[in-house]
Order: structure tokens, then sequence, then C-alpha cells
């Protein structure tokens, strides 16, 4: 049990920093072309929702596991 919540900690810090990671890298590239913001942004939206998946399916096992 109490591994169980150790391991849906992980996986939402995980996600936490991967999102962050991705959000302040598109953040510096439209800065440097704003020109291409709207595919930066897209691209990071979609980096997002996938960071987003992994670290869900990892809370679901996690909790299925107990």
């Amino acid at each position: 049990m109490v591994l169980a919540g150790i391991g849906a900690g992980l996986a939402v810090i995980g996600a936490g920093l991967g999102i962050g990671k991705v959000g302040g890298s598109a953040m510096d590239a439209m800065a440097r072309q704003p020109e291409m913001a709207g595919k930066i942004q897209t691209a990071m939206i979609i980096a997002a929702a996938l960071v987003e998946g992994v670290a869900l399916f990892a809370v679901v096992v996690a909790l299925i596991a107990k």
C-alpha cells in the first residue's frame, strides 16, 4: 500500500518536471522565433498531453499493484 503511494507520487512528480521542461523549452523557442509560435504551441500541447497520459497510466498501474 505504501509503495503504491510512493510510485504514484513519483509518477506525478515526473510528469510535473516533464511538462515544466516542455513548457520552458517552448517559451524559449517562441521567444527566438515568434513567427513559429502557432506550430510550437501545437507541438507543446501534444507533448504535454503525452506526458500526462504516461503519468496517468503510471498512477493507475501503481494503484492497481497495491
